[in-house]
């Protein structure tokens, strides 16, 4: 192993620990961000194919940052209140950006807001990073929480309030056409005897001919989208019985959905597909912490119908895992948000509890990258995923809060914090690629260190069930939740 390898890929040392490589005595410096740079209501980021440029959504448009120099990350252009002269503009609530090769997707908005409110996707031409060009908009009857893009082709999440279906547009020529669509009514139309809050299309991720998706309590889907006019059902797997679901009362959905069990929010998997790793945001509802917040599954799916749960990763403890969703006078007026009190509410209405739930994540190799909203960052060996390793954690819970981790290199990753309840103190960090360890990190917990919990196995639970029958059991990671009056109200419109 070559030394600077050693040296990145060391045990986890406090800021006095010391390595030995080739007789060299070399002091390990404390974990901590390499940089940062202020962008106003960050939310979801991803990176550029060159790993020079990072894209980060910003609720009222995007940003484009340069970080080719990890410890000065520099935004180069911002483009906000997009499609201003479009009627029902702006583009509003962009959570989602992804980009493929030259050209950006730019989504939203994320959650149902209103009949007369423009919905769709715009398409930039990013190779010129500081002056990124709009070039195509395509207009959609749902709102988009999030979306994939790769190889020309768009992959929506089309929240419609019946069969939430995977939307597929074809953006070639920047001509944006939209040429299929598959929903689990399709392959099952005894789906449609659970409410759609509850089995909400969160997001999607496509490789390799396969799209996996996160259908909040209805577990995890995996579609053929090889032939996306003609996509096809693979596997179930995850979430909850669906006659289970079906007999869940009205008065009882906000819980559901809410808190575990449940909640599947974003899937990924590795390079060769063999591994899918499946994240749930959830929060406590009854104040006994036994329902949240969530945290990650990693399974084994190299038979996709025999998928294998191998090892879980609980959340950080949190002083306050609630989340306080009183709808009716906590909305800001006219946007019928995805989370009630929620982490893109502006004015007075923040949400309450201290967020450690898991959010989006990047899987590279044999590393996982996490983001816990205020519980920070963490970096995980996953080259053995029944017995992973925490390489390094990092947080800062009164000034950051943490919507996604991408890696760029073997020396760094980037994450995007949206700062602390929509005050506007947005951020994008770099972080050091290697095991460390956080000098004097802030507790979570009163009189606490914010211990994260244990790694550990599945606890006596079967495998999930395959094509042939509904999933069971398991909780899942969840939505940046479509919100019960306002996915009601989009549901019900005539």
């Amino acid at each position: 192993m070559r030394r600077r390898e050693f040296l990145r890929t060391a045990a986890v040392g406090g800021g006095s620990a010391t390595l030995f490589a080739s007789g060299v005595s070399v002091a390990r410096e404390p974990y901590r961000p390499l940089g940062s740079v202020a962008v106003r209501n960050a939310k979801e980021a991803v990176v550029g194919s060159d790993g020079k440029t990072a894209f980060v959504a910003s609720t009222d448009g995007f940003a484009t940052v340069g970080i080719g120099d990890p410890a000065n990350p520099t935004v180069l252009a911002e483009r906000r209140d997009l499609l201003s002269g479009k009627t029902g503009g702006p583009l509003s609530e962009i959570w989602d950006v992804k980009v493929d090769g030259d050209r950006l997707l730019v989504a939203g908005p994320a959650n149902p807001v209103g009949d007369n409110v423009l919905h769709g996707f715009a398409l930039y031409d990013v190779s010129d990073p500081a002056n990124p060009e709009r070039v195509a908009f395509h207009e959609t009857e749902f709102p988009i929480h999030n979306a994939m893009f790769a190889d020309g082709m768009a992959y929506l999440t089309g929240n419609d309030g019946d069969g939430n279906p995977l939307v597929m547009v074809d953006t070639s020529n920047d001509s944006p056409k939209e040429v299929g669509r598959w929903s689990m009514l399709d392959a099952d139309s005894n789906w449609s005897k659970v409410d759609s809050w509850v089995r909400s299309l969160h997001d999607v991720w496509v490789r390799d001919g396969k799209a996996y998706l996160a259908q909040w309590d209805a577990g995890m889907w995996v579609v053929d989208v090889s032939d996306p006019k003609n996509p096809s059902h693979l596997a179930h797997f995850g979430g909850r019985p669906l006659n289970e679901l079906a007999k869940i009362p009205s008065e009882k959905e906000h819980d559901t959905v809410i808190g575990l069990p449940g909640n599947d929010h974003y899937v990924r998997t590795n390079e060769d597909g063999s591994l899918l790793v499946c994240n749930k945001e959830a929060w406590d509802t009854d104040g006994k912490g036994g329902n949240g917040p969530g945290g990650m599954e990693l399974w084994d799916v190299s038979n996709l119908r025999q998928p294998k749960k191998l090892s879980e990763i609980p959340a950080p403890e949190s002083k306050d895992p609630t989340y306080d969703l009183q709808l009716p006078n906590l909305l800001p007026i006219g946007v019928a948000s995805a989370h009630g009190k929620c982490h893109d509410c502006t004015g007075g209405a923040g949400a309450s509890g201290q967020w450690t739930t898991s959010h989006n994540f990047d899987i590279a190799g044999d590393r996982l990258y996490t983001s816990w909203y205020q519980g920070g960052v963490k970096l995980f060996d996953i080259s053995d995923p029944a017995n992973l390793r925490e390489l390094a954690w990092w947080r800062d819970p009164k000034k950051t809060s943490f919507w996604t981790a991408q890696r760029v290199s073997d020396d760094f990753f980037v994450a995007g914090s949206m700062g602390r309840h929509a005050n506007g103190k947005g951020a994008l960090y770099t972080f050091p690629n290697r095991a460390g360890e956080q000098e004097n990190p802030p507790p979570l917990t009163p009189g606490g260190n914010g211990t994260g919990g244990a790694i550990s196995a599945p606890k006596n639970e079967s495998t999930a069930s395959t094509t042939e029958q509904p999933g069971f059991g398991f909780g899942a990671a969840g939505l940046s939740v479509l919100g019960l009056t306002a996915l009601r109200r989009f549901r019900n419109r005539e």
